[in-house]
């Protein structure tokens, strides 16, 4: 089977990848024969809850919230240029991660204009919980789950329809990630109006639905995504290690064929639904 290229990777310029390296991606990359790389940068300029990230950055946290640094772009584009130099048989994508993009138009413009960026992933990963915003994991230990992952999902139209600065929408089952071990098993019709209502604002707003493999996205729910109007897909490993690059690939080509995406004429390009 032939690899998609992999749209959701981060490097040592992410705040949270101090361990990733760029160069030894591509390597990988060309290795493992992935055609193509997306290296989305993590651009975070939402003040939240640190939780237990204390630890792993605990240069970035001040009375325990965390404020990310900024992407350094230019040395970032210069990475990208000198990698795409060394690896000619690799398409290499320049791009972002940005999260809660529609909270932050004034400061992302700004960064952009710094350069030229092939992918922006558009993602959700705090919720407002009181005065301050926090991920899924730290909302989970005092609000039920469910709670937490309607509120998510409505979020998602907000979100959409406050920015049109990304193409794709990132994991939109972020927050079962790190989904309780006390709730109820995670099953999509449970939340079925939500994730419905929520797919339909981005297939109306023109983006595509990221793939991501960090864990397998449920079947129903993109089963669920092209008869709400959507009619792209990518992949994502979501990789902070080189090591990690492509994990799941595979896998998720199978489920995306089942549905009747198809692959584009370059590799980097969104899969669309075959009609």
């Amino acid at each position: 089977m032939q690899l998609p290229g992999d749209g959701h990777v981060h490097t040592e310029y992410s705040w949270d990848a101090d361990q990733g390296s760029m160069d030894l991606t591509c390597a990988r990359a060309v290795d493992l024969g992935v055609p193509s790389v997306a290296f989305t940068e993590h651009v975070d300029y939402t003040p939240f809850r640190a939780g237990f990230l204390v630890e792993k950055v605990p240069g970035l946290v001040t009375d325990g919230i965390l404020r990310a640094t900024e992407l350094d772009a230019e040395g970032y584009l210069e990475s990208i240029e000198r990698c795409r130099a060394k690896y000619p048989e690799l398409r290499i994508l320049s791009g972002m991660e940005i999260g809660q993009p529609h909270l932050h138009d004034a400061e992302l413009r700004k960064l952009l204009a710094q350069g030229t960026f092939d992918r922006l992933l558009g993602s959700l990963h705090c919720l407002l919980d009181g005065d301050v915003y926090a991920e899924p994991w730290e909302l989970y230990p005092h609000r039920p789950a469910d709670e937490v992952f309607r509120e998510y999902l409505a979020d998602i139209p907000r979100m959409v329809a406050g920015s049109e600065l990304f193409e794709v929408f990132a994991h939109i089952d972020y927050p079962i990630r790190s989904w309780p071990d006390t709730a109820k098993p995670f099953a999509p019709e449970d939340f079925e109006d939500e994730l419905r209502q929520a797919l339909r604002s981005l297939a109306d707003g023109e983006r595509a639905l990221e793939i991501n493999t960090r864990i397998p996205l449920h079947p129903t729910i993109l089963k669920w995504w092209p008869e709400e109007g959507g009619e792209r897909v990518t992949f994502g490993s979501d990789a902070h290690l080189p090591e990690a690059l492509a994990t799941g690939l595979a896998e998720a080509v199978a489920v995306a064929e089942a549905y009747k995406f198809t692959p584009d004429r370059r590799p980097e390009l969104p899969w669309r639904l075959k009609r």
